[in-house]
């Protein structure tokens, strides 16, 4: 059933009530996760993050690769999620913040497989929002406020130009080879070479370790190596390579 968010309403959704469960198998066609700035040192721990840019608004964004294929989410087995992290994005589910007029406001998916008769409430007899509810709020306001900070983060890290593209080559078990690509890291050589005060300010501000753990995490590719081994065609090697500018301008003639 497709996704359908709305406004939540303490009228509308006054019966509603939420399953909690430590099952995720909402986000199994999951293969990237929005990351924010303040969980990129537990998630670079666990799994790759990288820059997306969308092709519509041209604006970067920072996720975290759950998979090497569309609709391929490989830290789930059933319906257990296989690492000690997970993104917010997916914590906040079936709950959402977003616009609601000059405020931001909490959103639910009514499609939702966790919306049934048992669970924790939303409102109380008298309207209010439940114990559950105020703590799910305060997670959202938490993701909001993260996100913004992650924004500010991206915006300096285009405007110092510091990303390139890279592709990552896939050699399965079958012998199938296949590029992913579309993804983006930060350059260390260009952030070294940065003025000393501008490495001064970026680490005043808390963004000069955000982006160590982003090209840190790199290295975790090879946990989805190892995970893709529970699939039905397990990936035997992976090469990490950088786009060169030049391959980029022949790819696009």
């Amino acid at each position: 059933m497709a996704i359908n968010f709305v406004p939540l309403d303490k009228e509308k959704h006054k019966d509603l009530k939420v399953a909690v469960s430590n099952s995720f198998a909402f986000a199994k066609n999951t293969h990237l996760a929005a990351a924010t700035i303040r969980e990129f040192a537990q998630l670079a721990a666990t799994m790759p993050l990288a820059f997306i840019e969308d092709p519509q608004s041209k604006r970067h964004h920072v996720v975290a690769m759950l998979g090497m294929e569309q609709n391929q989410n490989l830290f789930l087995t059933g319906e257990s999620w296989q690492g000690p992290h997970v993104p917010m994005n997916i914590l906040r589910y079936p709950f959402d913040v977003r616009p609601d007029g000059d405020k931001l406001g909490v959103y639910i998916d009514e499609n939702s497989e966790l919306l049934s008769e048992e669970g924790q409430p939303l409102f109380t007899e008298a309207g209010e929002p439940s114990e559950f509810l105020e703590n799910r709020q305060k997670f959202l306001a938490d993701l909001a406020n993260s996100e913004m900070m992650t924004q500010r983060f991206v915006k300096q890290v285009v405007e110092l130009d510091l990303l390139d593209p890279i592709q990552i080559r896939l050699t399965y078990q079958s012998g199938q080879q296949r590029n992913v690509t579309g993804m983006l890291s930060i350059n260390e050589k260009k952030l070294l070479e940065l003025p000393e005060e501008k490495v001064v300010e970026l680490h005043k501000a808390g963004l000069l370790g955000a982006m160590y753990a982003v090209m840190m995490s790199v290295g975790q590719l090879n946990r989805l190596v190892e995970l893709s081994n529970g699939t039905d065609n397990p990936i035997r090697n992976m090469q990490l390579s950088v786009v060169k500018a030049d391959a980029e301008e022949a790819a696009d003639a």
